[in-house]
């Protein structure tokens, strides 16, 4: 008799039989290799969203990420002045500036006692590109008035982290002072300044950001100043100028990517304790296919009396291990992205509860799931080979005698 090469649908439709002939056993079997793929899925989404969270704080605003802080060393008793700034703007590689001045102030609602706060006097541009947002409030434009002011500031003055407190206008006084910290100017507001951002942020001290033009006279000097790149390649460049200068600098961009490291590291972690509970199903998986094989000894000798090749039954073993590790990957997907969903609303629940944000705390990535399932597929055709292949190297004889 002529060997039949069994067609791909042939193969499938044996392969399925399988899973209705022994239905509790190929169940549990791909309800394991699904459980390893969920632990897989889950602990690598919460590296991700790990990830998300930390650099999303960080990478608040784009130009951000290609600007940095630079300042002299306290010890150096070197301040910025308007001269410096000018010529720190002609710079080639320089495409904006932005001094920030450091000096104490006093505040109150109506006429009512002072708070002494630490003032920062910046330009609206700082936000940007600082990426220090407000939680509460818009990012002010380059001709706002106003100021910006942490939650701390808040509680002295009885107001509260809430919307109503947006537009509450306060009194405001600074306190210049020369550079031995003596006093020689006190400057008022121009009126009354209107709050227009609130920094949601118990860690934060009491601090206010105040806009220089709410301001009747300009900073003598500053503190610090933000510099923003013309682009990231030319931001080492920079970076190395100011150092060489004696300045001290630093770049959101390197916290970006320490970050990334440290999150990198944390994934990949967690994919390995993932991993490990998914060798325990495939082990799981491979012995279902190693006793599968040695209950068909007889069918496979049937088989091959009809007329199958060898290569005929090595693939009828690889599809329906394949097809095993298919559907152990995608019940996997579906308990890892529906547990993963449930986590982020319990999660969110619970941070919403004690006044907190949303959180989505495991985030899985779209290419992350077309990735497991194909691996889930390679694990299945790797568990069935040795089975696959001791059953194409039978002969009829040798399959009936082992029956």
């Amino acid at each position: 008799m002529p060997d039949k090469k069994l067609k791909l649908t042939e193969l499938l439709s044996l392969s399925i039989r399988t899973f209705r002939t022994k239905p509790q056993r190929a169940f549990l079997t791909v309800l394991g290799m699904s459980i390893g793929i969920a632990t897989v899925l889950l602990l690598v989404s919460l590296g991700y969203g790990l990830q998300y969270i930390l650099i999303g704080k960080l990478m608040t605003t784009e130009d951000s990420l290609i600007t940095m802080e630079i300042s002299y060393p306290s010890e150096s008793n070197i301040l910025i002045k308007k001269p410096l700034l000018e010529n720190i703007k002609t710079y080639e590689d320089v495409a904006e500036v932005s001094p920030i001045a450091e000096f104490p102030g006093e505040v109150n609602e109506d006429g009512g006692s002072g708070l002494l706060v630490d003032t920062n006097i910046v330009e609206p541009s700082y936000f940007r590109l600082s990426g220090l947002l407000p939680n509460i409030g818009i990012s002010p434009s380059d001709k706002d008035k106003g100021l910006v002011i942490s939650s701390q500031t808040l509680i002295p003055l009885n107001l509260s982290a809430t919307e109503e407190t947006l537009n509450k206008a306060l009194n405001f006084k600074v306190f210049y002072q020369d550079d031995k910290n003596n006093t020689f100017e006190e400057t008022n507001s121009i009126e009354p300044i209107k709050i227009r951002g609130i920094i949601s942020d118990e860690s934060m001290p009491p601090t206010t950001i105040i806009f220089a033009n709410s301001l009747s006279q300009e900073p003598p000097f500053f503190r610090k100043v933000l510099v923003k790149a013309k682009n990231v390649e030319v931001l080492e460049v920079l970076r190395d100028r100011f150092l060489g200068e004696g300045f001290l600098v630093s770049a959101r961009i390197d916290l970006v990517t320490q970050a990334r490291k440290i999150t990198n590291i944390i994934t990949i972690i967690l994919g390995v304790f993932g991993i490990t509970a998914l060798i325990v199903s495939s082990v799981g998986m491979f012995n279902t296919m190693l006793v599968g094989f040695l209950e068909r000894i007889y069918e496979v000798g049937i088989l091959k009396s009809l007329g199958a090749t060898d290569y005929d039954v090595r693939n009828l073993f690889l599809v329906e291990a394949s097809l095993m590790g298919f559907m152990g990957g995608l019940g996997g997907v579906l308990i890892g992205i529906g547990g993963g969903k449930l986590l982020n609303l319990i999660v969110s629940i619970i941070s919403t509860k004690f006044g907190g944000d949303p959180i989505d705390l495991f985030l899985t990535p779209w290419w992350f799931v077309f990735v497991i399932l194909s691996f889930s597929m390679v694990i299945g055709f790797l568990s069935g080979w040795w089975p696959a292949h001791r059953a194409a190297g039978l002969s009829p004889k040798e399959a009936f005698t082992k029956r």
